[in-house]
């Protein structure tokens, strides 16, 4: 098996320098917020995040494409770095703390390119996750102070407690049905959003998330460290890895029946 420890160590350098600019900024009174052509925000510190990652990239592993939500696909071969440099921008320009730097190296194999390396960075609630293939998930400060990341054993649906993002976009999926009977079925819902329930499912202190409609770069990160604590991580169709255009994520022995709701009388 590959070692993927050196991209691993990579991937915190470009997470410590994306923290330092976008918690400069966040909070900033003249803080600038666009709106992009599909009318979600971007602000100067997405861009400025993702245009230092970029920088680093190219110095340090210059064979390497880069996909990034706001610049795009940049090289090719067989190694792709994929970044989100603000997940939860609406949070971030708000001032809610929920928020992360996503950063994943994915290589490419059977069914499109796969996560190998990932790191979720949330420098404002002073969190910070990652996992690497074949050598687990970890939280914790930096690589020599972390702490072995495992999913839940919770059994039963009714035990579980559930996290989602909105319900809009399960109305407009024509899930909503499924999603509501999910809600009455599980012990605890709650709307924590973006990354964070991953990060939860891989940490087991909730058992099941899912979200209608997702980017590659809002996955990729997270996959890898769901499914290095020992979870899964699909899209609704049951695919496993980021590539369903949507995510469902949970301890793996739910997965079926989380699924199964999601996608009845679809």
């Amino acid at each position: 098996m590959p070692d993927y420890r050196d991209d691993l160590r990579l991937a915190h350098v470009l997470a410590d320098a994306a923290d330092a600019a976008t918690m400069e900024r966040f909070k900033a009174l003249d803080l600038k917020v666009e709106t992009k052509p599909d009318m979600t925000p971007v602000s100067e510190a997405d861009k400025a995040a993702e245009e230092l990652i970029r920088g680093h990239l190219q110095r340090a592993r210059p064979r390497d494409a880069i996909l990034g939500e706001e610049y795009g696909i940049e090289g090719t071969g067989p190694r792709r770095w994929v970044v989100d440099p603000i997940d939860g921008t609406k949070n971030y320009v708000r001032g809610v703390p929920v928020w992360a730097t996503l950063i994943s190296l994915t290589e490419a194999g059977e069914g499109g390119y796969q996560p190998v390396v990932g790191v979720v960075s949330a420098p404002a609630l002073g969190r910070r996750w990652w996992a690497a293939k074949g050598h687990g998930a970890f939280s914790g400060r930096s690589l020599s102070s972390a702490s072995r990341l495992h999913v839940s054993r919770v059994s039963k649906l009714s035990d579980a407690s559930f996290a989602y993002s909105s319900l809009s976009g399960w109305e407009d999926q024509g899930r909503l049905d499924g999603f509501l009977d999910l809600t009455r079925a599980v012990w605890r819902t709650r709307g924590y959003g973006d990354f964070w329930p991953y990060m939860m499912v891989a940490e087991g202190s909730i058992d099941i998330c899912a979200e209608p409609e997702l980017s590659l770069w809002d996955m990729a990160a997270n996959a890898i460290v769901v499914t290095e604590a020992g979870g899964s991580f699909t899209g609704l169709d049951g695919r496993p890895g980021p590539h369903s255009g949507n995510a469902a994520a949970s301890n793996g022995v739910l997965h079926d029946e989380l699924l199964g709701y999601l996608n009845q009388r679809y």
